[in-house]
């Protein structure tokens, strides 16, 4: 039985198969709920993935020797945002000049922001430079917090809980600013949310979903350019 269970830990398929059954839970949980905001299936994913590994006790590197497959597609998956785009690029043509202005406007007060509440706060420089990127998609906020200094393992859980905070309270803070147009919407969520903003965005709407998924990769480009440019001034 000891050498089952040994079997098991160290297998990939096991994790694997926790990964997706945690996800397939959380969709479940959202769906029973009503699509209710808190319910989300990354957040439900995440706390149940965490909550079998203590209960376990197996250690993160274990566990991604089956969730490095999950995450070799990820990469695909951000490239494939790219459809829902395109079949809503008519509508592109009349939100190009908001596009322009207001991502890297977005991108600035991000940066800037979190470097400042950091150093409000007490924190080092190091901590303003592993803050900074947050609001880019993950891999982009660990290539740029390499380059800049900081800690690229804590600008991942930054970036992550940014994206969950996001999904969650975004929808309901735009409703209540009175902001209906879905492609404003889709910018915003992807803006501050990246991949997760953009999953909550596409099961609203596929406009909104499209928006957000362009928002995520002009946000990530803006941020990787300007994070040098705000450390500096700052």
């Amino acid at each position: 039985m000891n050498e089952t269970l040994e079997y098991l830990r160290g297998s990939p398929l096991t994790w694997v198969f926790l990964t997706l059954a945690a996800y397939r839970a959380g969709v479940w949980l959202r769906d029973r709920t009503g699509a209710h905001p808190v319910a989300q299936p990354v957040l439900i994913a995440t706390a149940l993935v965490i909550a079998v590994l203590l209960a376990l006790g197996v250690d993160y590197e274990t566990y991604m020797v089956g969730g490095s497959f999950i995450h070799l597609v990820l990469g695909p998956a951000t490239v494939a945002l790219a459809v829902p785009l395109h079949r809503q690029a008519h509508h592109l043509k009349q939100m190009l000049l908001p596009v322009l202005v207001a991502l890297p406007v977005g991108a600035v007060v991000a940066i800037g922001s979190a470097v400042l509440l950091v150093r409000g706060l007490g924190g080092d420089a190091v901590l303003e430079r592993t803050l900074a990127p947050k609001s880019a998609t993950t891999p982009v906020a660990i290539a740029v917090t390499e380059q800049a200094g900081g800690v690229p393992a804590l600008v991942a859980v930054f970036t992550i809980v940014a994206g969950i905070l996001g999904a969650v309270l975004g929808p309901w803070l735009l409703d209540r600013l009175g902001v209906r147009d879905r492609r404003a919407r889709g910018l915003a969520m992807g803006a501050v949310s990246h991949g997760i903003g953009t999953a909550r965005s596409l099961h609203e709407d596929p406009l909104e979903g499209a928006f957000a998924g362009l928002s995520m990769g002009l946000t990530a480009l803006a941020t990787s350019l300007l994070v040098p440019v705000v450390l500096l001034v700052l």
